[in-house]
């Protein structure tokens, strides 16, 4: 095929559409874009990708390059660490020149404590192969994994677009035989009852909103599956799944400030489920069986959440734990036979405090960098008492320890091989603060080749989110190498609307105080600056979905604090999509963001910082804006129809829109295609600062 090389950016005018919401009227002149089927649709997007493919052509040979050091540096035929789950050490492998993972087992050998370790592994019984099922197809990804409590049995489920609605199986392990049950337009989530006779799962709505949760008995048509719960309430999704113990499917109802939690025994999948505690607007909770009780993790007068438990065979009064402590961020609560383990967050970090059953004493995991990120890792044994955990920092590649949880010695099983001579001395890692301008204290995690930092300016990629209470955590990256080797600091800001400094980080930067996310994020840029990190234009953001909508805020509100910007499916067009309650998760979200529906407030609060109703004729950074077609979190039509407006209104500015035609939200769905992805961007990156 011959791609038409274009003389100039494609142009998106076409006839405009209005809308009116609390007496006013807003013309949006790219609406048309959101029609997916509409031919005109897909050749804008194709003519847009043309235009990129010539706009970055000269760095064709500097992303081969990128895509080469990535590949060279990893292990591409490897082996993860192998968890034991009853007579079995599940894992994964990968082989070289092969995009998709390849699920196996191995039988325990008697008297064997320890993981195998190498990828050739003798009676080895390959469970799925990915790249077997991903066939031809530009995109695949699995769903469910869930393998029956006796073994036998698994089920599966694949996504062939990117649009996250998954097809349903199940396989005999015994046989391979494929059953010829089939459940099509399933979401995530997965429980086996106790004898492998019936299996749990999950539908959407036409918003796309997991709200039920079916019974499946095998071998029997999926027109016979009896629904067991439909949450009606649309702020609400639905989850299930099996408590480690085994005992109870557990199904969990929740709003971004509301949860509730039912619970039915495996061993009687038929029972009418059980509410462990009524919903109570604000208040969210989670369950964990652990013998006679449910351990009960909430924040019922406990803004940062504490741990309390309720009998198990008669729920009823909460029996508190571990008290509230502000400035302590509980998040999860695991439980083995004879111990617990809850993860939490302190100061930015996180961490790790374990409670012997029958003692109210506890302790606190240790680890020796100043800056790091630590959980739980794959622990599917109910009856151990040693827990494996994952490791990293911005300089320590990805470890996995096991850690026995009596005499709390730590033994590594694994650390990610980074190939080509890594060396962690040759890097230093770094905690810095900015000042928003409200005087909070906002803390910025910064990874930089050593000597760099005495250099004075460097060029600088600076990487935000900032919601949904989720956490930025200092992590280390292979792709991340081939910026700091060319001299590029990388820095993470841990903006308000994440979750890094607790609960109230996360209140402080939603609804209406949204803005905070944003003024926190130019406040570190600019910190960065002043302190002699980096320049203005020396300095690339970076941000996806959510942080998308960031990069999107913050070119409007400082774009001369930056000489260029990322942003990758962004969620720019926000007031757009949560006034229309039809798209895909919009009712889900108002607790998020609020409801411009209701709320004149919360409408013209939005419209204030949404990065669509906001462009300007400004001089703009340079602007590299990523959509996926089937993404069904942020609709490709955003960055579309914002790029198309920073054409309209400030022509001059260097602006490219890159549209995967087969993805969803993730992007690429193999490593390789994920891997050239990446040395796009950064390729990018690079060619930016390189001008600057």
């Amino acid at each position: 095929m011959t791609i038409q090389i274009p003389d100039s950016p494609p142009s998106a005018a076409q006839v405009p559409s209005e809308r009116t919401f609390h007496d006013d009227t807003v013309t949006d002149e790219y609406a048309w874009l959101a029609d997916k089927k509409d031919p005109r649709t897909t050749a804008y997007l194709e003519a847009e990708n043309a235009w990129t493919e010539k706009a970055t052509a000269h760095l064709a040979g500097l992303r081969g390059t990128i895509f080469d050091e990535i590949k060279g540096r990893t292990l591409e035929t490897d082996l993860s660490v192998p968890s034991r789950k009853g007579d079995y050490w599940y894992y994964t492998r990968t082989v070289e020149g092969r995009q998709y993972g390849i699920q196996c087992r191995v039988p325990v050998e008697p008297g064997r404590t320890d993981p195998p370790s190498t990828t050739d592994q003798p009676g080895e019984q390959v469970l799925l192969d990915g790249n077997e099922l991903a066939g031809d197809s530009d995109f695949f990804a699995l769903g469910a994994f869930d393998v029956s409590v006796d073994g036998n049995l698994l089920a599966y489920s694949t996504d062939y677009s990117g649009d996250e609605r998954f097809t349903l199986r199940i396989k005999d392990l015994r046989t391979g035989e494929l059953y010829p049950d089939e459940v099509p337009d399933t979401s995530y989530g997965s429980a086996w009852s106790a004898d492998g006779s019936a299996l749990f799962y999950i539908t959407v709505d036409d918003a796309w909103r997991p709200y039920r949760v079916w019974r499946h008995t095998v071998g029997r048509p999926a027109s016979e599956d009896v629904l067991v719960h439909e949450e009606a309430d649309e702020r609400f999704w639905v989850g299930v799944g099996l408590t480690r113990s085994e005992k109870f499917i557990v199904i969990e109802s929740g709003s971004k400030i509301t949860s509730e939690v039912r619970v039915l025994p495996a061993d009687s999948p038929t029972s009418e489920p059980l509410v462990i505690a009524p919903r109570v607007q604000g208040v969210e909770y989670s369950i964990e069986h652990h013998g006679h009780r449910f351990l009960i993790l909430h924040n019922r007068d406990a803004e940062d959440f504490a741990l309390s438990w309720t009998s198990a065979d008669a729920p009823g009064d909460w029996v508190e734990m571990i008290p509230h402590e502000p400035g302590t961020r509980l998040e999860s609560v695991d439980a083995f036979t004879r111990h617990i383990v809850i993860s939490q967050r302190r100061a930015g970090l996180t961490g790790l405090r374990v409670i012997t059953d029958g003692s109210t004493d506890s302790y606190e995991m240790e680890f020796p960098e100043p800056l790091y990120a630590v959980g739980l890792s794959d622990n599917p044994e109910y009856d151990t008492a040693t827990v494996r955990i994952g490791y990293t920092s911005m300089i320590t590649p990805g470890s996995v320890f096991d850690v026995d949880l009596n005499t709390r010695s730590m033994v590594l099983r694994k650390q990610k091989p980074v190939l080509g001579g890594y060396n962690p001395e040759d890097y230093e890692q770094f905690r810095e603060w900015a000042t928003a301008p409200d005087g909070t204290k906002v803390p910025i995690s910064i990874v930089a080749r050593k000597g760099v930092r005495e250099q004075g300016p460097a060029p600088m990629l600076l990487y935000g989110y900032g919601s949904y209470e989720a956490s930025i955590d200092p992590y280390f990256s292979i792709p991340r190498l081939s910026l700091l080797d060319r001299g590029v600091v990388y820095a993470i800001a841990h903006i308000r609307g994440g979750g890094e400094m607790g609960r109230q980080w996360y209140e402080q930067g939603k609804t209406l105080t949204k803005r905070n996310t944003f003024t926190d994020f130019v406040a570190c840029a600019q910190s960065l600056s002043r302190s002699g990190w980096t320049s203005p234009e020396l300095l690339v953001a970076r941000g996806a979905s959510a942080g998308g909508l960031l990069m999107g805020a913050i070119a409007n509100l400082a774009p001369e604090a930056f000489a260029g910007i990322v942003a990758e499916v962004p969620f720019v067009d926000p007031l757009t999509t949560i006034l229309d309650p039809s798209l895909p998760l919009t009712v889900t979200e108002w607790e998020e963001w609020g409801n411009p529906i209701e709320s004149a407030e919360v409408y013209a609060y939005m419209k204030g910082y949404s990065p669509y109703e906001n462009v300007a004729k400004v001089s703009y950074p340079r602007l590299l804006v990523m959509g996926g077609l089937n993404d069904t979190r942020v609709l490709y039509h955003e960055p579309a129809k914002w790029v198309a407006r920073l054409r309209a209104v400030a022509p001059d500015g260097d602006y490219l829109l890159k549209t995967e035609m087969g993805a969803g939200h993730s992007g690429p769905s193999g490593r390789y295609d994920s891997w050239r992805e990446e040395a796009f961007v950064l390729a990018w990156v690079l060619d930016v600062l390189q001008r600057a």
